[in-house]
């Protein structure tokens, strides 16, 4: 039973991972029907800054980091929408194929610079302690991790529900022509949803150096159980995308505890295909006058 509940801090912190990778996911596909590989290296970008701040920040480098690499990895991503994604627009097979290529470019360009082998980011000292509550050791550092992601959320939301970007924003996901005839510049909501997005993904690159290693696949791990909760939760749902990556993030650690890492992923895919059959739209639909 005390195994049992040690898996509760670890199935949260992954579930923490999952959402800030799927936040930026959900709505560049929500919203552009973009089916971003390279979404994957952004987190590798956001990861490496860290590694590469060490020797200037130190143990601190991981609060340093944070910033830096939100707003490098959000560049990247605005860079490639602004040059490449934004002429393949409704065609999403043709995006998919076309960051895949991105994404094998970036993990290549990571080997040559940083090289094959996993790397690692020494956590700052304040985070390599724990506590225990009613049986269940707490590590701070996963903590952090769900603090983390908890802030995130509130920040989008807010974003979402309390700004007139935010604003246009959704209406650009519930009906882009008629946003568009609104006077709303839909060009310029896409490149700023694609810097948000790509620039959570390096928050959650971060995040990950608390946990493992970093390496030039690190992006590759994580990006289809993130694409899993997308699905899941459904298209452009921010609350959609906190219950999936919940629910997959517990289901994938208690999975673990009682068979093992493989199966577990075996069980996860089961459940989400199973889901599927029942609601093939996710959790929530996207509420749209695209019909009207």
């Amino acid at each position: 039973m005390e195994g049992l509940l040690n898996q509760l801090p670890i199935g949260l912190s992954i579930a923490a991972v999952l959402l800030l990778i799927a936040l930026g996911l959900t709505f560049t596909f929500g919203q552009m029907g973009v089916i971003n590989m390279a979404h994957g290296e952004f987190i590798m970008a956001g990861a490496y800054t860290a590694y590469m701040l060490q020797d200037w920040a130190g143990a601190q480098a991981t609060a340093v980091a944070l910033p830096v690499a939100f707003a490098l990895a959000g560049g990247m991503g605005w860079v490639l929408e602004r040059t490449a994604i934004r002429h393949f627009y409704g065609r999403p097979l043709d995006t998919l194929l076309l960051t895949w290529g991105v994404s094998l470019v970036l993990q290549q360009a990571a080997r040559d610079i940083f090289g094959a082998p996993n790397v690692q980011v020494v956590a700052p000292s304040w985070l390599n302690g724990r506590i225990e509550v009613g049986g269940t050791v707490l590590p701070y550092n996963r903590l952090f991790i769900l603090a983390l992601a908890i802030v995130c959320v509130v920040g989008i939301w807010a974003y979402m529900n309390r700004s007139a970007q935010g604003r246009r924003m959704r209406a650009v996901m519930q009906n882009r022509e008629l946003a568009a005839c609104s006077g709303v510049a839909t060009a310029r909501v896409d490149q700023l949803t694609f810097f948000i997005g790509s620039g959570l993904a390096g928050v959650a690159g971060v995040a990950l150096t608390l946990i493992g290693p970093v390496g030039p696949s690190l992006g590759t791990y994580y990006i289809v159980d993130a694409f899993l909760v997308v699905v899941a939760g459904g298209l452009g749902q921010l609350r959609g995308a906190v219950i999936a990556a919940v629910a997959l993030g517990m289901l994938n650690s208690f999975a673990e505890f009682w068979t093992n890492a493989s199966l577990a992923k075996v069980i996860v895919f089961g459940a989400i295909i199973a889901f599927l059959q029942v609601r093939p739209q996710g959790m929530f639909v996207l509420r749209s006058r695209a019909l009207t």
